[in-house]
C-alpha cells in the first residue's frame, strides 16, 4: 500500500493516476504515495484521487542509494510542509539522510524492521513486511500497537520487474549481468491487490487494521482547478487597499507618459477612451485578485531598468493597458485594437501569464535579485523523458551490445526478422521505457512566488545554477492555484543593448536617437527599405529566408504589417493556405471580398482570415455564437497545453450544432474549423506578435544607420538564425574590413575600430581564456608587444596556446613569417624545460637565429582559418580549384523569371521539410560572388538527385521562379563544386 511510481527516476515506472485507480478497484481503503526522495508525484495523484473520491496519503520514502532508511508520511497540510522541508534541507546540500528520522510534528515515521531504533516517539512505528510475520514472536521492546505492515509496491509483473532492472542499470551506468541484488528492489516489493494482502497478513490481521487506521488519519488536501486557492504572493504592500492605490499612481505617471498628446483635462474622446480603458482593467485585475502578479512584475521590470538592462514583456499580456502603462510590456493596446479579454476576464479560469525576456547575459541577475527579494521564490521543473532512440541507446549499452549495433537499432536501419533475441528485446523494452521520466530540469522559464514557504507544496532541489527548483512542473502549479512568471533569455536584447555600447566607442560624436522610441522608428524611411527589400540580416525575428520571403511579397513598410507577418509566417497559417490567401487579399482589395461577410466583420484589418490567437475567439464568438469562456476553451485547447480533453469535445459539438442552428451551409463550418484547427496551436495572440515587432524596429534601426557596429554585436552574442560566418561576410558586404584575431589589438570578443572589425580571440577553438585574459592584461597594462620573445618571456604561454595564435595570423604586426615564428617558439621551449609565469624586472632579448626564407602558399592562411575559426575569411570563391569566369548576379533574376539559368552559390543555411507525402523538400540559402543572398527551392525529386553534400560551394542549375515580386531557383540539378587542395599538406 506504499507505491513507488514512475516519479522514484531510475527505479519505479508506475503511472500514479493508473496505480490510484488499480487501487481503487481491487478494494484498498486508502493507498501512500511514496517515492524515494521526492514529493514529485503527490500534487497529480492528490488531483486524481479526489476527482474519483478515494484517499490517498502523501508521503516519501527515505533512502540513501538504494538503502530504506524509513518511511515519512504527513498527518496533514503542515505535516506535508514539515516533510518537504526535512527533504529540501538534504536535497540542497546533497547530505546522507540521518538513520534516525528528526522529529516531525505533524508526520507519522515508519522504520523497517531492519532499521528498528532503541526507542521509539510517539509518532514513530516499526513496519513489517509479510515475509518478515515469522518474526513477530522475537520482537520483544516493541509494542504491538506499534506494528504496522509496510508492502512496499513497485512492480506488477515480471515484465515490470526486467524494466526495473534494466532502469537500475541504466542509473547505475553497468551492464545489466553486473547489476547487483543490493542494487535493485527485491522481489516482494511487487504490487498485491487488497484480498491478497489480507491473505498475506491473515495470521496477524490486527497489523494490517492498524496500518489502514492510521492511514486514514492521515489526509491532507488542496484545492484543484475550479477549487483552488490561490498560492501565489497575495499583496505587494501589505493590503489589497494599498496595492489598488499604487496601481492607480502608477498608472497616472504611464498615462502621461505614454500618451503626452492627450488632453487628460478636457476629458476629450481619446482622453476617455484611455482613462475608461485603464479604470476597467483595474477593475477586473482587482476583482480576480491578480494586483500583486501585476505590481511583482513591474518591480522585476524597475529593477531590470535601474541597472540598465533591457527586456520585452510579450504574450498576451501585451493586450493590458495597465501592463504598457507600468513598463512591462511596449505595445500600446488601443493602436492595435487588442482586447483585454484575451489576457484576462471575470470568465477565465486560468491566470495571467506575462513572458519577459531579457538579454541571456542580464537574466541571471534579474532572477538573483527576485529570490532575494521575494522570500517564498522558487523555479518550476520540467520532467525529462526517455525518447526512443534514447532508450535503445541505453538499453544497448546496459545489455552489451556493441555500437555498431545500436547504432543500427537507434536509426531503425534493420529488418526485425533479422534481429537476433538481445536485439529483439532492446526494441520491445525500449518501448516500455519510452516515455518515463530519466530526470528532473528546470522550466525555460517559469518562477513561482507563492505565499507560503514552497515546501507547503513540494521539496525543491538545486541545479547546476543554484536556484531552488519545486519537484512539479508548470501543469501541476496551474492546477494547484500557483500562476508563473516567466522569465526568459534571448540573445537578441544583447545585441541591441551591446550595439549601443559599440556605437559609444567607435562612432562617440554620433547621435543615437532613444532605442525606445518605437513611434519614431515606425515611420522611419530607412528602416521600411529594410524591410521591403527583405535586407534584414541579423535582425530580430525578421531575418530568416521565410520571413523576408513574406515581406517582399507583402511588400512590408508599416508596423501593423510586420505585426501580421510575425503570426502568418507561424506553421498554422502557412500550412493551411490562409497565408497564401492573406497575401492575395493584402494586395488586391477586389479579392477580398471573396472572404465571408460575417468574418470580414469580425476581422476586417486581416481581410476576413484569422492570423492571431485572438481570431479564433472572434470566430467562435460571433461566427458560432459560443461565450467568450468555451471560445477561449477552444483556443486553449488546440495550444497543446490543455489537459481537459472532454471539456473540449463538448465545445467542438456546441461549436457545430450552434452554426447548425444558425443556418450555415455545413461545407462552411466544416472549412471554418479546419482553419481554427489547422493553426490555433501555433498561432501568436496578437500582442505577442506586436511585441516581437518592437524588437524587430530596435534591431532594425542598428542596422539601418550604424550597420558594422550592430553586426559586430550581433557577432558577439552567436545568436540568430545563421551562422557566425555568414555574420562575418556581411559585414564585409556593408563595407567592413576583417581581420583575424590579433594579440596587438584584438580583445575576447569581436571589436570595431573605424571600418576595421578584429575578429575575438574567442572565435579561435581550443583557445584557453586565461591566457587571453593574461594576454589582455598585461597589454593594458604595458602597451603593445614589440617581439614573439618579449611576449614568450613576459607571458610564458603554453606552447598549444602559441601555436594556435601563430597559425591563426595573431602576431601578424611583429611579423608575416609564421614558420619563423613556429621555428622561434620551439627553440625557447626546448631551452626553458620548465616554464612558470613568474614577472620580469629586465627584460634581454633572447639570441635571434637567422632562419632560411620559407616558401608560403598564399592560401595556407585560409587553411588555417578554416581548422581554426571553422570558416575562411576570405571570398570562398576564391577557395576554387577551377574560377568562374561568367556568372549570373542574383540581383539579375527578374531579367530570367521564367527561364532555366545557371548560378553559383555559397551554401549559407537549410531549411528540411516535407511534403504532404511525406517526401523530403529542401530550402537553400546561398550567397554568390558578391556576398548578396538568394533563396532556393529543391523539390522530392531534386533532393534524392542532387542531394547537399556540406559546406561549399554549389553550381545550381534550376528555373527562376517569381511569385508576388519575390524571386527564387527551383534547382533541377546541383553541383558541389571542387576547392583547392590543402596545400598545408
Amino acid at each position: 500500500m506504499f507505491i513507488h511510481t514512475k516519479y522514484s527516476i531510475g527505479y519505479g515506472m508506475k503511472s500514479p493516476e493508473k496505480t490510484i485507480q488499480w487501487a481503487k478497484d481491487c478494494g484498498f481503503p486508502s493507498l501512500a504515495v511514496s517515492d524515494i526522495n521526492s514529493t514529485t508525484a503527490i500534487l497529480s495523484s492528490l488531483k486524481y484521487a479526489q476527482s474519483i473520491a478515494f484517499p490517498i496519503v502523501a508521503g516519501v520514502d527515505i533512502r540513501n542509494g538504494v538503502k530504506h532508511c524509513y518511511l515519512i508520511i504527513a498527518e496533514n497540510n503542515r505535516g506535508f510542509h514539515e516533510l518537504n522541508a526535512f527533504l529540501t534541507q538534504h536535497l540542497h546540500e546533497s547530505l546522507n539522510f540521518p538513520k534516525a528520522a528528526p522529529y516531525l510534528a505533524n508526520c507519522k515515521i515508519i522504520y523497517p524492521l531492519k532499521n528498528k531504533p532503541k526507542t521509539l516517539r510517539d509518532n514513530e512505528f516499526i513496519g513489517i513486511q509479510a515475509h518478515e510475520l515469522n518474526k513477530l514472536p522475537f520482537i520483544k521492546d516493541v509494542p504491538k500497537e506499534k506494528w504496522l505492515a509496510i508492502q512496499l509496491m513497485t512492480f506488477q509483473t515480471k515484465r515490470e520487474f526486467n524494466t526495473h532492472r534494466l532502469l537500475r542499470s541504466i542509473d547505475k551506468n553497468i551492464l545489466l549481468s553486473q547489476l547487483s541484488e543490493k542494487e535493485q528492489a527485491p522481489s516482494t516489493e511487487q504490487f498485491y491487490s487488497y484480498k491478497e494482502l489480507q491473505a498475506l497478513f491473515s495470521k496477524a490481521n490486527f497489523i494490517l487494521n492498524q496500518t489502514f487506521e492510521l492511514l486514514s488519519q492521515c489526509q491532507i488536501h488542496f484545492g484543484f482547478n475550479d477549487d483552488a486557492e490561490p498560492q501565489n504572493i497575495r499583496t505587494y504592500t501589505g493590503t489589497m487597499e494599498e496595492d489598488k492605490a499604487l496601481i492607480q499612481s502608477l498608472c497616472l505617471k504611464g498615462r502621461s507618459k505614454r500618451y503626452p498628446w492627450a488632453d487628460f483635462s478636457t476629458k476629450n474622446d481619446t482622453a476617455k477612451a484611455i482613462t475608461d480603458r485603464i479604470e476597467r482593467e483595474i477593475e477586473v485585475i482587482e476583482q480576480k485578485g491578480y494586483m500583486a502578479y501585476f505590481l511583482v512584475t513591474w518591480d522585476i521590470i524597475h529593477y531590470a531598468k535601474s541597472q540598465g538592462y533591457f527586456h520585452v514583456g510579450r504574450g498576451s499580456g501585451a493586450n493590458s493597458i495597465v501592463a504598457y502603462l507600468l513598463g512591462i510590456t511596449d505595445v500600446d493596446p488601443l493602436e492595435l485594437d487588442l482586447y483585454f479579454e484575451r489576457f484576462i476576464n471575470l470568465y477565465r479560469k486560468n491566470p495571467p501569464d506575462f513572458d519577459i525576456d531579457f538579454s541571456w547575459r542580464e537574466r541571471d541577475d534579474v532572477l538573483r535579485y527576485i529570490f532575494n527579494r521575494f522570500p517564498n521564490t522558487a523555479l518550476i521543473c520540467t520532467y525529462n523523458t526517455y525518447k526512443f532512440r534514447s532508450c535503445i541507446r541505453e538499453l544497448g549499452k546496459v545489455l552489451g551490445l556493441p555500437k555498431t549495433e545500436i547504432d543500427k537499432l537507434a536509426k531503425g536501419k534493420y529488418q526485425l526478422h533479422e534481429l537476433d533475441h538481445m536485439s529483439q528485446l532492446v526494441l520491445k523494452y525500449g518501448k516500455y521505457i519510452e516515455g518515463l521520466p530519466s530526470h528532473l530540469s528546470i522550466h525555460a522559464g517559469g518562477v513561482i512566488i507563492s505565499e507560503k514557504p514552497t515546501s507547503w507544496l513540494s521539496a525543491t532541489f538545486l541545479p547546476p545554477k543554484g536556484f531552488p527548483t519545486v519537484q512539479f512542473s508548470m501543469l501541476e502549479a496551474e492546477d494547484v492555484g500557483l500562476y508563473k512568471f516567466d522569465i526568459l533569455s534571448q540573445r537578441g536584447l544583447s545585441k541591441i543593448r551591446e550595439s549601443l555600447d559599440i556605437i559609444a566607442y567607435n562612432q562617440p560624436e554620433k547621435a543615437i536617437h532613444d532605442i525606445h522610441d518605437i513611434t519614431f522608428f515606425k515611420k522611419d524611411k530607412k528602416i521600411q527599405s529594410l524591410l521591403q527589400n527583405g535586407e534584414a540580416m541579423g535582425c530580430f525575428y525578421v531575418e530568416s529566408p521565410a520571413m523576408r520571403m513574406l515581406m517582399k511579397k507583402l511588400n512590408t513598410t508599416t508596423y501593423l504589417d510586420l505585426v501580421a507577418a510575425s503570426s502568418i509566417i507561424r506553421p498554422g497559417v502557412s500550412s493551411s493556405g490562409m497565408m497564401k490567401e492573406y497575401i492575395l487579399r493584402h494586395k488586391d482589395q477586389e479579392r477580398r471580398k471573396l472572404g465571408h461577410p460575417l468574418l470580414l466583420s469580425i476581422m476586417p484589418e486581416t481581410y476576413g482570415i484569422m492570423v492571431y490567437q485572438e481570431d479564433v475567439i472572434k470566430v467562435a464568438h460571433h461566427f458560432a455564437g459560443l461565450s467568450l469562456d468555451e471560445a477561449d476553451i477552444l483556443r486553449r485547447g488546440m495550444s497543446g497545453k490543455y489537459r481537459s480533453r472532454g471539456e473540449f469535445d463538448a465545445i467542438q459539438e456546441q461549436f457545430f450544432s450552434n452554426c447548425k442552428e444558425k443556418g450555415y451551409a455545413d461545407e462552411l463550418t466544416q472549412t471554418i474549423w479546419k482553419q481554427i484547427e489547422s493553426f490555433a496551436g501555433y498561432a501568436f495572440s496578437k500582442g505577442h506578435s506586436a511585441s516581437y515587432a518592437v524588437e524587430s524596429f530596435q534591431s532594425l534601426y542598428l542596422k539601418a544607420y550604424f550597420p558594422l557596429e550592430y553586426m559586430v554585436a550581433t557577432i558577439n552574442n552567436f545568436g540568430g538564425y545563421y551562422t557566425t560566418e555568414f555574420y562575418i561576410h556581411e559585414a564585409r558586404r556593408l563595407g567592413a574590413k576583417i581581420e583575424p584575431p590579433c594579440i596587438q589589438n584584438s580583445k575576447w570578443e569581436t571589436i570595431i575600430k573605424g571600418k576595421t572589425i578584429y575578429l575575438g580571440f574567442q572565435l579561435i577553438m581550443g583557445i584557453d581564456n586565461k591566457e587571453i585574459v593574461r594576454l589582455l592584461n598585461y597589454r593594458k597594462e604595458n602597451g603593445k608587444f614589440n617581439s614573439l620573445d618579449q611576449y614568450l618571456r613576459m607571458l610564458h604561454p603554453t606552447l598549444e596556446n602559441l601555436l594556435l595564435l601563430i597559425r591563426i595570423n595573431a602576431f601578424r604586426e611583429i611579423s608575416h613569417d609564421k614558420q619563423a615564428l613556429k621555428w622561434q617558439a620551439h627553440l625557447f621551449y626546448k631551452k626553458s624545460k620548465v616554464i612558470k609565469h613568474q614577472e620580469v624586472l629586465f627584460q634581454q632579448e633572447t639570441k635571434q637565429y637567422k632562419l632560411p626564407q620559407l616558401q608560403v602558399d598564399e592560401l595556407e592562411q585560409s587553411f588555417e582559418e578554416l581548422d581554426l575559426l571553422g570558416f575562411p575569411l576570405n571570398n570562398p570563391f576564391e577557395l576554387l580549384s577551377s574560377p568562374i569566369k561568367n556568372y549570373i548576379s542574383v540581383n539579375d533574376l527578374e531579367k530570367h523569371t521564367g527561364q532555366h539559368i545557371t548560378v553559383y552559390g555559397y551554401l549559407v543555411a537549410i531549411k528540411t521539410t516535407r511534403t504532404k507525402r511525406g517526401d523530403l523538400m529542401n530550402f537553400g540559402t546561398f550567397q554568390d560572388y558578391n556576398g548578396e543572398v538568394f533563396d532556393t527551392v529543391h523539390f522530392p525529386p531534386s533532393v534524392k538527385a542532387y542531394p547537399f553534400r556540406g559546406r561549399g560551394i554549389y553550381q545550381l542549375r534550376g528555373k527562376v521562379a517569381q511569385e508576388f515580386n519575390y524571386y527564387s531557383l527551383e534547382v533541377i540539378q546541383q553541383i558541389k563544386l571542387k576547392e583547392v587542395d590543402d596545400c598545408r599538406l
